[in-house]
């Protein structure tokens, strides 16, 4: 699997700079994190500080109890200042050769591409060390998560899952520039 033996390597993209993410990234995320409107179609609620270490926590062990997945996760950062603006992770399964991603941008930065431009960079990283398919699940009814997944290279596809559709760059798209 990519990265097996260590965390994620930090990616850099002009705007934006995103770090293996750790547990006291907690404490600046939940501010991030902490607007309603962000959980107005994926559902849910802002999480507390103490919920938000416990599942970095979890997170940052880098696979599941069982072994069969990888989870790398990131931070993202504005490249001037360090801010933080969001996060981003992957699932990694079938030996490395299937990734599945997700994103969050905090609603102070939605609307200035950073989602977009750090889930293609994320989908680039993952090309690059040889996963072959990536997928993400995004909610019909959410367009900006759309133009995100199309922003990284991904399609939509027929396939619904708990009421998400699933996004797929397949093995013979080109990655993604």
């Amino acid at each position: 699997m990519p990265w097996s033996t260590s965390a994620p390597a930090t990616i850099r993209t002009a705007r934006l700079r995103l770090e293996p993410l750790v547990v006291a990234d907690a404490d600046e995320l939940v501010g991030v994190l902490a607007d309603p409107a962000l959980y107005r179609v994926i559902g849910g609620d802002p999480p507390s500080l103490d919920q938000l270490r416990a599942r970095y926590a979890a997170m940052v062990v880098g696979r599941s109890p069982d072994g069969t997945e990888q989870w790398l996760n990131w931070i993202v950062r504005l490249a001037s200042g360090g801010e933080a603006v969001g996060h981003l992770q992957a699932t990694v399964v079938d030996h490395g050769s299937r990734a599945d991603v997700a994103w969050v941008v905090g609603t102070p930065w939605q609307g200035q591409g950073y989602a977009g431009e750090a889930a293609r960079a994320l989908v680039r990283r993952l090309r690059e060390v040889g996963v072959r398919s990536v997928t993400a699940h995004v909610h019909p009814d959410h367009v900006a998560s759309r133009a995100v997944a199309r922003h990284a290279g991904l399609t939509p596809t027929a396939d619904h899952h708990d009421g998400e559709q699933r996004w797929l760059l397949a093995p013979e798209d080109p990655t993604p520039e």
